[in-house]
């Protein structure tokens, strides 16, 4: 047979060793048994998929491995550079290695003795080549060796690597190690095994990118610094991705390692961060695959650590410092390539070491953490531990940003950095001298809010914060400050000290500060004094413009106040007159509100048009417009009882204002106006102005929704058209031919109805009014959506019962009105075959329309006793049923049903006599019926 490695002159070598020396033989067999049962025990595939790592990087091709059993024999094949005499040498001398001078993890080093593990006779077939290692033809090739016989028979086997053959066969692929199996060893739990391992073989041998065994297949994808490892069954697959950041270098000299390990001076370091599961919390060091070395830090480290022969401890000395340093650097690496918010839980957590090697990890970690900017700052930049704060305040996120100092933390560190704390008072102390606008500070104040009471001793430490002042000078402290309540005053008076109104919130009075709201300002004597005298100002020559802006701001927030009136604005005459005095020019309010108003005109293109209204100027349907609403405090007819009425206030406000002073009998132009523009056509669309106009608007003395559009047929015989106007307005764009109606549009936003939706108990009382006029004829249908209405209002909480009076008259679902005396609701569809139609309120949920209109139930007043047995039948077994159930969507009822050819019932309450019904219940959840139809549709009513 052909020899191609020489096996021969290796075999002759060997045994020339054993036979001058047998106690060489002993200790070939303890090396090899050493490795067995120590440091490469249930190794074998670890051992050849570093193998095949090398040969993959050595061919410079991606490195494939393909295990199966076959007839008994498991085998394993992979891609890359096949055998050569080095290895066959390697391989055969069980103490050298073909890897010198290499970065290799695996190629034909000690490690391939892990597969004696499973069997005692391997085959490497290769390319280049095979050669086979027996125990059995090792017993036979020193059968003429009586001292290595005698040896031999004193242990179980001889060493089954040292001696090799040649051997013909061909490989899966361009190398195949076959080994057929130990007695007792189970093929099917090692391909479970190796299938187990292959992800993590992947990920510790980057060279490596696919592994099959049988049905599993396992690849690795890089996609920058994210490794992704897929694995494929036939169940199902799985894909694991990882975040790698990684450090190399070259030692500069390894002598603390062993003589084999010396010419291998590239390190490497590489930590593997899972993104698509939780953080790893028990690990072992992967050197490049799985060592006996515990480690507690969230990531996999895949280092090139030097390793004692057993591979589960790694050497002392420089070269392992090294590595270290380096996987340190690397960890830095991979926390800065982490999302901010993740980064701190790559942080080890304090606590005992899982091993030396963890510890001198943890502790060079820490240490390089704390002195390298990556913890995520407050203002987005990244801050070196050692020099960052933490403000010690809970859920702190909304402030930091808000603060903008560049030492704060975005978020509490891990306690392991000792990053230094910045307390309550701290802070205090450092906003003493910040230059900021006054909405800053009132966002700080909210921001600051809610952890007062919360956090004790914080509002003692806030006693101190710097509140801006409305003049443009700030105090130091709440407590001597007044609040002028959501306004604005920046004129300086003498004795009057207030608050920027931008800076103003909550918080502050609850440090000490005294509230005084708008109205307090303006009935201040100091205030009211300048105003009473600013007329004579003016006339004297003075600049009264600030003070009017001033009290405008105010007067804007309150509304018209005793005192204001005489607040000196010009006229358009030349003259300064008082506010009271004076309208807008061409105010388009002014053909609504009578003829010749007693008022002059303003001149002032300076002042803002609606707080000029506020004072007593007047203007024709200006906006109120606020971006950020904080209360009802916009001088708008009602505005506090339409805030209250709201579930959560407004995120903006568009209003129209002076609504109140339009006169009644103009409101039908009024409402064509609003139409015409553009942005009081938008604020009808909501908010305010649409609730103020159902309320206060009268159209031929009545409110909006006391009549129906035009095109609102279906609710006809319950409420009459809204009447055409008899006058016309001003505004005629966007309305009806003619230029005096309002859209239908217009009509609908002011509270006309467009359907029978009641929105308040004063609606729901107009309703059942409408309901119980015997001169209205609704139809059925129409009577029982008023009915789903009205319990639909209840439902929402729109409607309390008992706000209402009981009506004493209803609507029967024959369409007839009857007395409440005589009237009950139906519930269930089977009383309705006893009791007359004249006298059943059908519509909405039963038990609320009962409620509503004080009426019992008809299943509450109705009793009655089944005539005859009949014949019990399951609900399944009536077809018309079944049919019935898959036409509607539902499942047949479980259980059956009681039939009768003719189901006749005898009424005890509230009248008594005989009836035939379709269907009635037995009072223990069962039917009686001979119309099983109806009883279906009874059972699915309950």
């Amino acid at each position: 047979m052909n020899d191609p490695f020489g096996t021969a002159s290796l075999r002759a070598a060997v045994l020339d060793a054993w036979a001058s020396s047998p106690t060489r033989f002993r200790e070939d067999a303890n090396a090899e048994e050493d490795l067995c049962l120590g440091g490469y025990a249930d190794a074998w595939f670890v051992e050849l998929a570093q193998n095949a790592a090398d040969a993959a990087r050595a061919a410079g091709v991606p490195g494939r491995i393909v295990v199966a059993l076959v007839d008994g024999e498991l085998r394993v094949a992979n891609t890359g550079t096949p055998l050569d005499a080095a290895g066959v040498a390697a391989l055969a001398s069980l103490r050298a290695s073909a890897k010198r001078d290499t970065d290799s993890v695996g190629r034909f080093g000690v490690g391939f003795a892990a597969v004696l593990a499973v069997t005692d006779a391997p085959r490497v077939l290769s390319r280049t080549g095979g050669i086979a290692f027996s125990a059995a033809r090792t017993i036979d090739a020193v059968a003429d060796l009586p001292a290595v016989v005698a040896e031999l028979a004193r242990r179980d086997e001889p060493p089954v690597l040292r001696l090799a053959w040649p051997v013909d066969g061909e490989p899966g692929l361009d190398t195949e190690v076959r080994m057929p199996l130990r007695p007792g060893v189970d093929g099917g739990a090692l391909l479970a095994s190796a299938a187990a391992e292959a992800a993590d073989l992947l990920l510790a041998l980057p060279d490596l990118v696919e592994i099959t065994v049988g049905g599993t297949v396992v690849t690795r994808a890089d996609d920058g610094d994210v490794a992704t490892i897929a694995t494929r069954v036939d169940a199902g697959s799985r894909d694991d991705r990882w975040r790698l950041a990684g450090r190399t270098g070259r030692l500069e000299r390894d002598a603390d390692g062993a003589v084999e390990q010396r010419g291998r001076r590239d390190w490497s370091a590489t930590w593997a961060l899972p993104l698509d599961r939780a953080l790893i919390d028990d690990e072992v060091l992967y050197a490049p695959t799985a060592t006996g070395e515990r480690l507690g830090l969230p990531a996999r480290l895949v280092a090139t650590v030097p390793m004692e022969p057993d591979r589960r401890r790694a050497r002392t000395g420089p070269g392992t410092d090294a590595v270290l340093a380096g996987a340190v650097d690397a960890y830095l690496d991979l926390v800065r390539a982490t999302p901010p918010a993740e980064r701190a839980a790559l942080v080890p957590e304090p606590g005992f070491p899982r091993s030396p090697l963890d510890g001198r990890l943890r502790e060079g970690i820490v240490e390089a953490l704390r002195r390298t900017a990556w913890l995520p700052g407050a203002d987005g930049s990244d801050l070196v531990p050692a020099r960052a704060r933490w403000l010690d305040l809970p859920d702190p996120g909304d402030l930091l940003a808000l603060l903008g100092f560049a030492d704060l933390t975005a978020a509490p560190p891990p306690v392991a950095l000792d990053v230094e704390r910045l307390s309550a008072a701290g802070l205090v102390e450092r906003l003493t001298g910040v230059d900021r606008p006054p909405t800053w500070w009132k966002s700080l104040y909210a921001a600051l809010a809610p952890l007062v009471g919360v956090v004790p001793g914080l509002s003692e430490d806030l006693r101190a914060l710097p509140v801006p002042l409305a003049d443009g000078r700030v105090a130091l402290g709440p407590p001597t400050v007044l609040l002028p309540s959501g306004v604005a005053f920046g004129v300086s008076l003498p004795g009057l000290h207030l608050a920027h109104p931008d800076a103003v919130h909550p918080l502050l009075a609850r440090l000490g500060a005294t509230t005084a709201d708008a109205r307090t300002l303006l009935e201040h004597p100091a205030l009211l004094a300048a105003v009473e005298s600013s007329l004579d100002d003016a006339d004297a020559g003075l600049d009264v413009r600030p003070l009017a802006e001033a009290v405008l701001a105010l007067v804007a927030q309150v509304g018209t106040v005793d005192g204001c009136g005489a607040l000196a604005l010009p006229a358009d005459d030349g003259l300064p007159a008082r506010a009271d005095e004076l309208m807008l020019p061409d105010a388009a309010l002014a053909p609504l509100l009578g003829d010749d108003p007693p008022l002059g005109v303003v001149d002032a293109p300076w002042a803002d048009r609606a707080a000029l209204v506020a004072v007593g100027v007047l203007d024709g349907f200006a906006l109120v417009v606020d971006e950020e609403p904080t209360g009802p405090d916009h001088d708008l007819d009602d505005e506090e009882r339409w805030w209250d009425s709201l579930p959560e206030p407004p995120r903006r406000l568009v209003a129209v204002r002076d609504l109140d002073l339009v006169d009644d009998d103009a409101w039908s132009a009024a409402l064509a106006l609003l139409g015409a523009g553009r942005e009081t056509r938008e604020a009808l669309s909501g908010g305010y102005t649409a609730w103020w106009l159902a309320r206060h608007a009268r159209l031929d003395g009545r409110r909006p929704d006391h009549w129906r559009l035009p095109s609102a047929h279906g609710i006809a015989a319950l409420y009459d058209q809204v009447p055409e106007p008899a006058t016309r307005g001003r505004g005629n764009s966007d309305s009806r031919e003619g230029g005096d109606s309002p859209a239908e549009g217009v009509w609908l936003a002011a509270g006309v109805r467009a359907d029978l939706v009641v929105a308040d108990a004063r609606g729901a009382t107009d309703l059942l009014d409408r309901l119980a006029d015997p001169d209205r004829h609704p139809d059925v249908a129409l009577v029982a959506d008023a009915h789903i209405a009205l319990t639909d209002a209840v439902a929402a909480g729109r409607v309390d019962p008992a706000d209402l009076d009981a009506p004493e008259n209803v609507r029967a679902l024959d369409g007839s009105v009857v007395s409440v005396d005589v009237a009950v609701v139906l519930d269930a569809p089977w009383p309705a075959s006893v009791l007359p139609a004249g006298e059943l309120v059908a519509g909405g949920d039963p038990a609320l329309l009962a409620d509503l209109l004080d009426l019992p139930l008809a299943t509450d007043i109705v009793a009655g006793v089944v005539e005859g047995a009949g014949k019990a039948v399951d609900w399944a077994d009536v077809a018309e049923v079944v049919v019935a159930c898959h036409t509607l969507g539902v499942a047949v009822p479980g259980g059956s049903v009681i039939l009768h050819d003719e189901l006749w019932v005898r009424v005890t309450r509230p009248v008594t006599g005989r009836f035939r019904v379709p269907a009635w219940p037995d009072g223990v959840g069962g039917w009686h019926a001979d119309d099983p139809l109806r009883a279906l549709l009874a059972l699915l009513a309950e």
